[in-house]
């Protein structure tokens, strides 16, 4: 008689830990996000299936007011479960990974958290010491484990099904994350870590093996190190279906397609099965096996790969909910939720003007500049009567929100007014520590080089070119505030979005001085910055020679994040902001570019000054195109 098994696989990634369809920088319910929302999406899809796992592929921690407030000591109890954690334990997950974002509130608090979690978690390529080879890593994390599952196959039979779930991550976070894994984690290749592991999955019983990967599709370059690995592993013998993630985008789909070894139709990544459930709860990922008993064992023998979205948008403008929150998450979560919202609302300073990122990426901002302003003082208060203190103090920031594949209201928008939490989270998303930097007047050429990257090369004399590269993330787009400087965009780039040096005569920045004079290539700055740009992320270790600044401290150890310098910043003060000129597109005779922006920025026109942009359209996804004549 022939034995088969239906195994049903689901995913869920990059939760960002939003538990509810509620965006807290906006303050009002938000229907293409939650956990909540996911998981009548999980309940529906476990109905349906004899044999169901459900799996997630890291970054859950980090990513909402409610992720910071309870990674802050002072606000939160040791003792109680994170509502993260305590929602997950709650619906029943199988296996988990980690993604980078889980480390960067520090080893100690994501240890600390994770012990009170239900479900496994693996994780093979992060350990207290490398080895002379994987397999005698001393990993932070078990690298993999094997559940042994009673399962029921199509006659109704049961069977031990042994499945092995290894965990993998992108070894940038020792860069991304340095000042907590520096001196205590190290991080190893993730194909490598895998390849060495396989083997004594299988050996140890595994009749299957899936990867939790939290690592995107990208062509496989052959590199070691790879960010975005999900191709070669599964390459890799011994692998049976690989769950991605890390690239906040949808597979199946045709994001991907193009690229060699992939099939955006069939969810397949060299023909194994493969799934990324988009970011936020946006998605619920399936992947639907079939297993055949064989002489050598059970065996893959058919596949499909699927998503199930929870929000879709009508002709691509005004969206609607596809699924109902789940009462019981609600329930869980209301007292996160209720400490969450009384903790972004409460009043820090006021503004007399309004602040959005609309137009960041093509003009000067006022959004960034207030960050960067109070990076500035901070940094200038901390070295005061330093030798470095005497040395020239620029600023860098980059804008989180604007768009991209988090959509059309994934834009910074404070009204003139009162400035809450949530208004300053949403001018600076991330928790990332104050540092700064020093650096030569070459190293802040080649910093503005990267960042220009973001835009696509322009060809004079040709109109409504789309200008902005979507590979390119926002947050890699560095304004170096204290400077003046053009851009250039019908130059070719210098570097490409991983710092990589594609032509080294390559010249898209131009103009470049500090206080009316041209920088010399041997002068020397210091430029405030985040920790994650200090330590090299987005590529600019490969692109800037850049040295740490020791800031005095208040006390040994003790760090602030840029959410706290800018909170401090505003505190009971009237901002009252004039956007300062930092830099310009070099001016083209004939020539416009395209861009896409919220459909609330054509109301918003009139803030600009020095650059002609004009209403376009309607873009693809929601988004309202803009003009830019240079």
């Amino acid at each position: 008689m022939l034995e088969e098994i239906d195994l049903r696989l689901l995913q869920t990634t990059d939760l960002h830990a939003h538990l509810l369809a509620y965006d807290y920088l906006s303050d009002q319910p938000a229907d293409r996000m939650g956990l909540a929302r996911l998981a009548s999406l999980i309940h529906a899809a476990r109905a349906e299936a004899k044999n169901c796992l459900l799996l997630d592929t890291g970054d859950f921690l980090q990513g909402s007011p409610l992720g910071d407030l309870y990674a802050d000591p002072q606000m939160t109890d040791h003792d109680r479960t994170h509502p993260v954690i305590a929602t997950m334990n709650s619906l029943g997950y199988d296996p988990a990974t980690l993604g980078n974002h889980d480390f960067n509130y520090g080893i100690d608090f994501l240890g600390r958290t994770l012990l009170r979690a239900a479900f496994p978690l693996v994780c093979a390529n992060v350990a207290h010491r490398l080895g002379p080879d994987p397999s005698a890593d001393d990993t932070w994390l078990p690298p993999w484990t094997i559940l042994t599952r009673r399962v029921r196959d199509r006659t109704g039979g049961w069977h031990d099904l042994r499945i092995g779930m290894i965990g993998l991550l992108p070894p940038q976070i020792g860069i991304w994350d340095r000042q907590h894994l520096e001196g205590r984690l190290q991080t190893r290749d993730m194909i490598q870590a895998a390849r060495a592991h396989l083997p004594d999955m299988r050996a140890a019983g595994a009749d299957l093996v899936v990867v939790l990967c939290h690592s995107g599709i990208a062509p496989d370059d052959g590199s070691a190190r790879m960010e975005n690995a999900a191709l070669p592993l599964a390459a890799l013998a011994g692998v049976d279906a690989i769950l991605c993630g890390h690239q906040h985008r949808t597979f199946p789909g045709p994001a991907f397609s193009g690229i060699a070894g992939v099939d955006e139709k069939a969810g397949t990544i060299h023909g194994k099965p493969a799934v990324m459930a988009g970011f936020w709860g946006s998605h619920l990922g399936l992947i639907d096996l079939t297993l055949r008993r064989t002489p050598d064992g059970w065996q893959v023998s058919g596949h499909r790969s699927a998503l199930r979205p929870i929000f879709c948008r009508a002709d691509d403008r005004t969206g609607r909910a596809l699924v109902e929150d789940d009462s019981s998450v609600v329930a869980l979560t209301r007292d996160a939720h209720a400490r969450t919202l009384a903790h972004v609302r409460r009043p820090i300073g006021h503004s007399s003007q309004p602040l959005h990122s609309f137009f960041a990426m093509v003009a000067d901002d006022p959004s960034i500049q207030l960050v960067a302003e109070a990076q500035r003082a901070r940094v200038a208060a901390l070295l005061a009567g330093t030798a470095e203190g005497e040395l020239p103090l620029l600023s860098a920031v980059a804008p989180f929100k604007a768009g991209g594949t988090a959509g059309p209201e994934h834009f910074t928008h404070v009204p003139a007014g009162p400035l809450k939490i949530r208004n300053l989270a949403d001018l600076y998303a991330f928790p990332n520590l104050l540092h700064a930097v020093q650096v030569t007047g070459d190293a802040l050429c080649n910093w503005l080089e990267h960042a220009a990257g973001q835009f696509n090369t322009i060809r004079p004399g040709q109109r409504d070119q789309m200008l902005c590269n979507p590979d390119f993330p926002s947050y890699n787009f560095d304004v170096i505030c204290g400077l003046r400087y053009v851009i250039d965009p019908t130059q070719p780039r210098r570097f490409g979005p991983d710092g990589t040096l594609l032509d080294r005569g390559a010249r898209r920045i131009r103009e470049i001085t500090w206080n009316g004079r041209a920088i010399a290539a041997d002068d020397r700055f210091i430029v405030a910055t985040n920790s994650y740009r200090a330590g090299g992320g987005g590529g600019f270790d490969l692109s800037v020679e850049m040295r740490d600044v020791a800031l005095d401290r208040p006390a040994p150890g003790y760090t602030e994040s840029i959410q706290e310098v800018l909170e401090a910043h505003v505190a009971g003060n009237i901002i009252t902001h004039v956007t300062r000129p930092v830099w310009r597109f070099a001016p083209l005779r004939d020539t416009s570019a395209l861009f896409d922006s919220a459909p609330a920025a054509a109301e918003a026109l009139h803030d600009l000054s020095g650059v002609r942009i004009e209403s376009a359209g309607w873009a693809p996804d929601g988004f309202a195109r803009f003009r830019l004549h240079f």
